[in-house]
């Protein structure tokens, strides 16, 4: 069994405000290095679950802002890091290789979830995006990039407010963990660290080797990509993708029958967004 982790940092327990997640400046050098820890031994926990449920090989994708932040000599001496950037597919890269399943480790709330833990959809520019008029975020758009693979989540942890965006999203089949409860965006209650570190190896076991779990996730062609930003400038600069159209101020629009496109443009949009000049 081939398992691909995609670790987020934003969903650990322990992470509570975004001073800690920020690798880039200085003032809060100490507080990110003790997030970076807490999310290694997060993701040490799932690949110890995965390798408990009979895996033979696991890869994990360091997800988190400039994605070099699990230091290799730190992880789990049997799993592979995909580290640094930029990368295709970014929080997905490797997933093209062909694995069983898919694990999302320190997950988020989308932006605009009330009582998230520091919500957002990829970069604070985007306020909204919607897959065929459905409203996603980071789990949905690099959830069907696995099931453009052919690849389903088996199971997502973080906060309450993911379980619950994951549940909906990929059904009641789909195994959850709420490691902390957020109770604004820069506020939660976490669970305590060892215990959180101890279910999720539990969990993943579990999840990966139950008899049922979600399929793949899917949508139907022709595929519409809608990126709502929050200035209209940043929509001037994704409007520059070809193929793409501008249906309001801030929202840009793409449509293609391979999600592969769409996640490339979405990658596109994005970037080009953060472009002032």
């Amino acid at each position: 069994m081939r398992v691909f982790i995609s670790v987020d940092m934003e969903g650990i327990a322990g992470v509570v405000h975004e001073d800690q997640t920020d690798p880039k400046d200085p003032r809060h050098a100490a507080e990110y290095e003790r997030a970076r820890r807490l999310m290694t031994e997060e993701a040490n926990a799932a690949i110890d679950g995965a390798y408990d449920a009979g895996a033979t090989r696991v890869v994990v994708s360091d997800s988190h802002w400039l994605m070099r932040n699990i230091a290799a000599e730190d992880l789990h001496g049997e799993a592979e890091l995909v580290s640094g950037g930029p990368r295709r597919f970014s929080m997905m890269e490797g997933i093209q290789e062909g694995f069983d399943a898919v694990l999302f480790i320190g997950y988020h709330g989308m932006a605009g979830t009330r009582d998230a833990a520091i919500d957002h959809t990829y970069t604070g520019r985007i306020q909204s995006v919607r897959l065929n008029g459905q409203t996603v975020g980071e789990l949905g758009l690099n959830a069907a990039l696995a099931g453009r693979f052919g690849t389903p989540v088996r199971l997502v942890t973080g906060d309450q407010s993911i379980a619950a965006e994951a549940t909906a999203l990929l059904g009641p089949d789909l195994m959850t963990l709420a490691v902390k409860e957020a109770v604004s965006r820069f506020a939660s209650r976490s669970l305590p660290i060892f215990r959180a570190r101890a279910w999720i190896r539990r969990v993943t076991r579990d999840a990966l080797t139950a008899a049922t779990g979600p399929a793949p996730l899917v949508f139907p062609p022709p595929i519409a990509l809608e990126v709502d930003f929050a200035q209209t400038h940043m929509a001037d600069m994704a409007e520059l993708v070809p193929g793409s159209t501008r249906p309001a101020g801030r929202t840009v629009r793409f449509v293609a029958d391979d999600y592969l496109e769409i996640f490339r443009a979405f990658r596109a949009f994005s970037n080009l967004s953060g472009i002032r000049d």
